[in-house]
This record gives structure tokens, C-alpha cells and sequence, in this order.
């Protein structure tokens, strides 16, 4: 029997200070009963000898100090699951929201999960293609991998999301692929387009969708993250999937955070967040990977959006330090109608290497990426020099490289969000880019792959 406590003595906003309490642990989820009947959930935020600090999930409105009572359930937030969870949309405590009946669950897993062994942790290194040229062919994800997208307020990170979730695969292998999709404190219209899109493209039925909105409370969206890291964690690691993570927006989990912060008046960090959100945000990351022994993995897109577009805010920067690489959107690119706008040369994918090359995607692809990053910033720069000087000013093979970046942009980066390219397609198009300079230009591809793979001028 859980005891019932009568002793809250304050409500200050989203917090509630319960005093002589007993054997409450933190983390801990509780109920408050109003004197309506009404029950309203909350979360042990901070335990001091018997006075505890809860915070609400919902609103503190109507709360009546004297009639009110709080039981302590023994437990911390837990996700309900079963492969039965394909197909279908949670609000960020893991309750359907779609209209259908509740999850039959397997098992019940604690949010916050148990941290991955480093010495149990296997090398990522298969290639997941996600249809994007920009990324498959020049920073290439890798199964296993936890590749950040950094973008920029109403830059469209959104529709990336959705056409990687939509199109991404492990080739030759014949394996369970699934993806999870996480959204963090975004609008009613952003739910809407997700929800709709994976509906309509038939994505929904390998997919389990998290949706937290604007509207909900802040001790939610920092659930949020964590129950699809525990779902994407159960169909890896007990049911041998190959899961994609995707989270939208890293930022609005971070201001969840400094709001907390605030609210238990901790001492604040860089820009009022945390001290702590190095280690808040690690715990997260770390979660995928790839297990030895384990034929599942966990790939992870965390989508940030910088405040004022600055790579050194504390989110993109301490986001950086724990993740293998990332993907930048350019504000430039999006201007010029470049879609998706990925700027290619500050992105980067640091396990690149491992997931490229024969058997994996094809023998010239490491050569042909390193002459495109070679040939697409020379043109950048001859670009920069005929705004400067005019473009009599340059030298002929100057006008060459200037031309293969503008037709870079034009046809390897931008192809929209409904393409969906292979990796050949990819490589092909990168060498009839390549055919556009002089062969003598090409020091960083072999004799034997330009023979081969060149397309014949006409």
C-alpha cells in the first residue's frame, strides 16, 4: 500500500515542496489527488533529509495546498514495450496518441536506461544510405554512428528529417531495419507534417513516432528523447533491428533543461544553462552504438537548431564534442534555392572512411570524394576572386573550377526532398561533375577509376 502524504507546504510555478516524506528516492514518480479526485502526475526533482522537491507534468493550476494529497509510486517514468510499438505515435510519456489501444508490453524499461560499456561497444563501420548525395557520397553515415545535423531558425531541417527517416537503409543485408523518430517541443503544424508524411509514404509502418509539443510541459520534453532511446534500445539490442534514431530539436531539450534549472535556482552555466549539459547531453548520445555479440545497432541524427546560426553556442559546441561529425545547413545555399542546403566543406563525417570502398559501396568512392572537396573549394574560391577582381580576372582553369562548383550545387546537392538517389547514382554524378575539368586536374583519383568510371565526352 502506498503511503499518502498531506504535507505539501508550497506550489511555486511547475514546483511543489512536500515536506515529511519518507523512503523517496530521486527520480522517483508520483501522483498528486485533488480534493476533485483529479490525479495529476509529478517527478521527485531534489530529496533533502524528509522534504522533497516535485515537479508537475502538468499544470499546478487548481492545486489546493490543505486538500490535496501526493503518493509516491516507488518507480521512475517507464516505457511500456513491444515490437507491437511499429506503426504507431506516443506523446512524450510514451501514451498513444493516434487513436489506437494501449501497447501490450513485453516489458517495462526504465527511460534513463543503463550506459553502454565502452569494452561491449563494436566499431561502426557498415554504410546506411540515406538517399541525400550531400551526405551518402561525401560524409557518408555509418551504422552505429551519431551524426548531428546543425541547423539554423527556418532553414528546412524539418523535411531533411523526414526524407532520411523515409529513405534510409543498410544495404545487402537482408536485416530488420526500423527507425525512430523523437520530435521535441515542436508546434501542432510541425506534428502534423511529420505524422502525415510518414503516413502517406507508408514510412509509419517501420517507424515509432514520439511527438512532445510546443504546448507540453518542460519535465516532458526532457522525458521525451529518453523514451525513444529506450524504445530504439529494446528493438536493437532484444529484437536485433537496425535502428535510426532521429531527435528534433536538440535546442528546444536544452532551454527545457536551463528551465528546470532555473526553477531549482542552480547555479547557471555558459548562457544560463546547466552546468551539467555536457553530461546531460552525453548521456543521451551515448546510447547508441553497436554491441559486440549484438546483431542490432543504434544510429543517431540528433537535429539542432543554432540560436543566431553561431557553431559556438553551448549546444552545437558541447554537441561536437560528443558526437562523431556533423551536418551544417548554409543560410547562403537555402537563399539561392538549394535543396537540401547542406554546405558540404564545414560538414563532416568523422567515420566516414570506415563505411566507404569495396563491398561496402564502391572502390572509387573515397577517391572521387576527396576530388570533389578539392575541386568544389578551388571553385568556391575562384568564385570569391571574380566578385572581388571581375571574372576577366581569372585564368581559364579558374573559369573551370568556378563552373564545376556552381554546377556542384546545382546538381550533387541540391535534388529536393523527394530524390531518392542511390549510392550509384551518387558516384555517377560525381563523376560527370569531374569530366567538366581537365583530366590532368584529377591528382587524387587513380588512372584505373578514371578509365573506368569517366563518362566519354561527346
Amino acid at each position: 500500500m502506498l503511503r499518502e502524504y498531506k504535507t505539501i507546504s508550497e506550489v511555486a510555478g511547475p514546483l511543489m515542496l512536500v515536506k515529511q516524506v519518507e523512503g523517496v528516492t530521486y527520480g522517483e514518480l508520483g501522483e498528486i489527488e485533488l480534493s476533485s479526485g483529479e490525479i495529476r502526475r509529478c517527478k521527485v526533482l531534489e530529496v533533502n533529509e524528509d522534504t522533497v522537491v516535485v515537479q508537475l507534468f502538468e499544470s499546478a493550476t487548481g492545486i489546493n495546498v490543505a486538500d490535496s494529497k501526493v503518493r509516491f509510486l516507488g518507480r521512475g517514468l517507464e516505457l511500456p514495450v513491444s515490437t507491437d510499438m511499429l506503426g504507431r505515435v506516443f506523446n512524450g510519456l510514451g501514451r498513444p496518441i493516434d487513436g489506437g489501444p494501449d501497447i501490450m508490453p513485453e516489458k517495462r524499461l526504465d527511460i534513463n536506461g543503463l550506459p553502454m560499456n565502452p569494452a561491449a561497444r563494436n566499431y561502426p563501420s557498415e554504410f546506411i544510405q540515406t538517399g541525400v548525395s550531400a551526405i551518402d557520397g561525401l560524409n557518408t553515415l555509418v551504422r552505429g554512428q551519431k551524426l548531428p545535423i546543425f541547423s539554423g531558425s527556418g532553414l528546412p531541417h524539418a523535411q531533411l528529417a523526414a526524407q532520411i527517416a523515409r529513405q534510409a537503409k543498410v544495404l545487402g543485408a537482408d536485416s530488420k531495419f526500423a527507425v525512430v523518430f523523437a520530435a521535441v517541443g515542436i508546434t501542432f503544424e510541425e506534428a502534423d507534417y511529420f505524422i502525415s508524411d510518414f503516413k502517406q509514404t507508408g514510412a509509419i509502418d517501420r517507424a515509432v513516432l514520439f511527438m512532445n509539443l510546443a504546448n507540453d510541459p518542460a519535465v516532458e520534453r526532457i522525458s521525451t528523447p529518453r523514451m525513444a532511446l529506450t524504445a530504439a534500445e529494446y528493438l536493437a539490442f532484444e529484437e536485433d533491428m537496425h535502428v535510426l534514431v532521429i531527435i528534433t530539436d536538440i535546442t528546444n531539450y536544452a532551454e527545457a533543461l536551463r528551465e528546470v534549472s532555473a526553477a531549482r535556482k542552480e547555479v547557471p552555466g555558459r548562457r544560463g544553462y546547466p552546468g551539467y549539459l555536457y553530461t546531460d547531453l552525453a548521456t543521451l548520445y551515448e546510447r547508441a552504438g553497436r554491441q559486440i555479440g549484438k546483431e542490432g545497432s543504434i544510429t543517431l541524427i540528433p537535429i539542432l537548431t543554432m540560436p543566431e546560426d553561431d557553431k559556438t553556442h553551448p549546444i552545437p559546441d558541447l554537441t561536437g564534442y560528443i558526437t562523431e561529425g556533423q551536418i551544417i545547413l548554409n543560410r547562403e545555399l537555402y537563399k539561392k534555392g538549394i535543396m537540401p542546403p547542406i554546405d558540404v566543406l564545414p560538414s563532416l563525417s568523422r567515420l566516414k572512411d570506415k563505411g566507404i570502398g569495396v563491398g561496402k559501396t564502391r572502390e572509387d568512392h573515397a577517391n572521387t570524394m576527396n576530388q570533389l572537396f578539392a575541386a568544389y573549394a578551388r571553385g568556391k574560391e575562384a568564385k570569391e576572386l571574380a566578385v572581388i577582381l571581375g571574372e576577366a580576372a581569372l585564368t581559364e582553369i579558374d573559369k573551370a573550377y568556378a563552373r564545376f562548383a556552381t554546377e556542384f550545387e546545382a546538381r550533387y546537392v541540391s535534388q529536393g526532398f523527394e530524390e531518392d538517389r542511390t549510392i550509384t547514382t551518387t558516384l555517377e554524378i560525381g563523376w560527370e561533375l569531374l569530366s567538366l575539368l581537365p583530366v590532368d586536374e584529377l591528382k587524387r583519383v587513380k588512372q584505373e577509376f578514371i578509365d573506368k568510371y569517366m563518362p566519354t565526352k561527346k
